[in-house]
């Protein structure tokens, strides 16, 4: 009778259907603080919303913590990270250009930007495998999955919820630091794109794989901010590796494909383009609000709906322009 009732069970346990994930949401921001140092205050309210107001179950920063005519100072640095430090809940940060690659400028201090580089990741990743926030997430970080090459690539970070896979990628505005008048430049930015592309590739591998219900792509660039008017992204900009990546995405995993960017300041949802400028099947990109619009976008993740994401500004009255 033992053997039987076991049996049962084990034909019971095979037939039962395997439990749904569970919707949650999570809230996206960027280019924030910009007008610094009365900014400031404004990041503060849109933080005291997102702690005590919203049910987000993390926040994503995609990058510019100041403005491209600000100084590069570790100063302003810290103090953007001891807000990151006051989410009450985990705060997933990509780095912009205005952290380190405009820092040349004068207005920035003048400085090299690949140090400043140096000092953004070692302030904003001192643990490579976790997030930043009052409750830290565990991630996968490529410089421990991929050391052998990719080392030095503290910033992109992969992790699972609920069957959507989230992954940061440096791809940053001011075409992503590919200024061939700069041999320095060009050569950071070549070897941050192969990085780069092998991290999306095998994103959408392990997407494939684990069978996930999605994947959210997040990085600070507008990859279709070109000042040139092609029929197609010309082979001079910085992103067209990146864009690439999204179509062979797009093939390899066959879910909703979202990428979360700011770099424009306005909040948008449309689909993604190719470097033929025709749809990507299955994608879509957010842009975030930022600069004088602080506020956020709530995103709306159900794992088990066809389209999977839904988008809810929230707007701070407080803090103006919207």
């Amino acid at each position: 009778m033992r053997s039987r009732l076991s049996g049962l069970l084990a034909l019971l346990a095979l037939a039962a259907p395997c439990a749904a994930a569970e919707p949650f949401r999570f809230m996206a921001i960027g280019d924030m603080p910009y007008y610094i140092p009365k900014d400031y205050e404004k990041v503060d309210r849109l933080i005291a919303k997102i702690n005590k107001g919203t049910d987000a179950a993390f926040t994503v920063h995609v990058g510019d913590i100041k403005s491209g005519s600000t100084l590069c100072s570790e100063e302003i640095y810290q103090k953007v990270l001891d807000q990151f430090q006051s989410f009450d809940k985990a705060l997933v940060y990509t780095p912009g250009d205005n952290e380190w690659t405009d820092c040349h400028r004068q207005s920035n201090g003048g400085h090299d930007p690949v140090e400043r580089l140096s000092v953004v990741r070692k302030m904003f990743f001192p643990v490579p495998e976790k997030t930043l926030g009052k409750q830290p997430m565990a991630v996968e970080s490529q410089s421990v999955v991929m050391a052998e090459k990719f080392s030095r690539y503290v910033e992109n970070m992969r992790f699972v919820k609920n069957e959507v896979l989230f992954v940061t990628a440096h791809v940053i505005g001011s075409n992503n630091n590919f200024e061939p008048r700069d041999p320095k430049a060009v050569m950071e930015f070549f070897e941050r794109d192969k990085a780069n592309i092998a991290w999306l590739d095998a994103a959408f591998a392990k997407a494939k794989a684990e069978n996930l219900k999605a994947v959210v792509v997040m990085s600070q660039a507008d990859l279709y901010d070109i000042k040139q008017q092609y029929p197609a992204v010309p082979s001079a900009s910085g992103f067209i590796s990146t864009i690439k990546a999204f179509e062979r995405g797009s093939k390899t995993f066959s879910g909703p494909i979202l990428y979360i960017h700011g770099d424009e300041h306005r909040f948008v949802i449309d689909r993604m383009v190719g470097t033929d400028l025709k749809p990507i099947p299955h994608a879509m990109r957010l842009q975030v609000y930022g600069a004088k619009e602080v506020h956020g976008v709530l995103v709306g993740v159900d794992p088990n709906t066809a389209g999977v994401f839904s988008f809810t500004p929230v707007i701070i009255p407080e803090n103006g322009d919207h």
